[in-house]
């Protein structure tokens, strides 16, 4: 036999057996089954798993004996594990639905199993339009591929990076309601989620964890973390943050470039590094120390949460 991607194949007739076709309940054996499935949908390739080679010769013997002509095969190469052995669910998530779970976008996983064992020069991203275009037989290799969640998760996040932000924004709000964050009736306006998901996306390999960034813009109370409140929510801290308080509440408009003013401001007035400041409030407004750009998350915060959280940082400290 000829299969599209091992070339010639040949089986010693000697190693088949005579197979059974029919089972003692009178239901058909696999090898009989798909060879009647494929004549009768009039089936031209059969592309599957290099597991099923040993199979072809004896559904070609079928194929031939019921008087039709045999369809093209191409057997792919296994996906491994990164121990080598066959992926299985001992290696992580399997299943298309709980890589949707996990937050991975469908055009991602497209691409990473696409390019699994196939390559077209040196490219790594491709849309649908291309893989449609450019796959081929000829390019698909003969070893296994060793499935690589790293490789998966920076391609998700490429494709987050380019994602339409109102996309984005109903795939996250999905989330959030289906953890009840938000209830429905109570969404928050397209535009501001849009927002919000825009300086999200720098720091998101899933949409889970763009769910996660998102939390601290939709509840009420945050929980600060320990070891940065203890680190930058200090007494030396509290009038700085007093004063910054007082100067938010005049900002007009309440935007990235007018609140950069403010901070540059009152980090020259006091010869201190803007870090000084930053980090206490990036602490008093998300809970931690890893944030999109304070300027963006104040923005999008909105000037009432900020200086409410401000203030209560004021009075955690005191």
């Amino acid at each position: 036999m000829r299969d599209l991607i091992r070339g010639a194949v040949t089986f010693e007739n000697q190693q088949l057996d005579d197979l059974i076709i029919q089972r003692s309940d009178g239901l058909p054996t696999y090898n009989f089954a798909v060879v009647v499935d494929d004549v009768t949908m009039n089936i031209s390739h059969v592309i599957r798993g290099d597991d099923h080679l040993n199979n072809t010769p004896r559904q070609i013997q079928l194929y031939q004996a019921l008087g039709y002509e045999p369809p093209e095969f191409a057997h792919l190469p296994m996906i491994l594990g990164s121990d080598k052995t066959k992926l299985s669910k001992r290696h992580g998530a399997t299943a298309v639905t709980e890589y949707i779970d996990l937050g991975y976008l469908p055009e991602a996983l497209v691409n990473y199993l696409a390019r699994l064992g196939w390559s077209h020069g040196d490219q790594e991203i491709f849309s649908r339009e291309e893989l449609i275009g450019k796959f081929s037989f000829e390019n698909v290799g003969k070893a296994p591929s060793v499935f690589n969640p790293e490789k998966l998760l920076w391609l998700n996040h490429h494709y987050i990076q380019h994602a339409d932000a109102g996309r984005l924004a109903e795939l996250t709000l999905d989330l959030l309601k289906k953890d009840g964050i938000v209830t429905a009736g109570k969404e928050p306006a397209p535009e501001w989620m849009k927002k919000l998901v825009t300086i999200l996306t720098e720091r998101s390999h899933t949409l889970v964890e763009m769910k996660v960034g998102a939390l601290p813009f939709l509840v009420d109370d945050i929980t600060l973390d320990e070891k940065a409140k203890a680190k930058h929510l200090t007494p030396d801290v509290a009038p700085l943050l007093v004063e910054l308080a007082e100067k938010l509440k005049t900002v007009e408009p309440f935007i990235h470039s007018e609140l950069e003013k403010v901070f540059n401001a009152l980090v020259a007035e006091k010869g201190i590094k803007l870090g000084k400041l930053a980090q206490p409030v990036r602490v008093a407004l998300t809970g931690g120390t890893v944030s999109p750009g304070i300027f963006d998350v104040i923005e999008v915060m909105g000037k009432e949460k900020t200086i409410k959280r401000i203030e209560a940082a004021v009075e955690m400290i005191k």
